[in-house]
């Protein structure tokens, strides 16, 4: 996608970044799923992180093709 097609639109570009931001948030779920202590709650805090980029992505992929 990246090297393919260099002209690739922003809308396309931005959906991917959800799509990657989704599942690495699913990730980091189930990885905290398997911790105790404060290494769970360093990757939950991590995974809100991921959460809250996903809605910045979702919001500029509302901005470009509004509903």
């Amino acid at each position: 996608m990246f090297m393919i097609a260099p002209d690739m639109d922003s809308e396309s570009l931005l959906a991917q970044a959800c799509e990657s931001l989704a599942s690495a948030s699913v990730m980091a779920s189930d990885f905290a799923a398997n911790l105790i202590g404060p290494q769970r709650h360093t990757v939950l805090a991590i995974q809100q992180i991921i959460m809250l980029a996903e809605l910045a992505v979702n919001r500029a992929l509302d901005n470009v093709d509004p509903a």
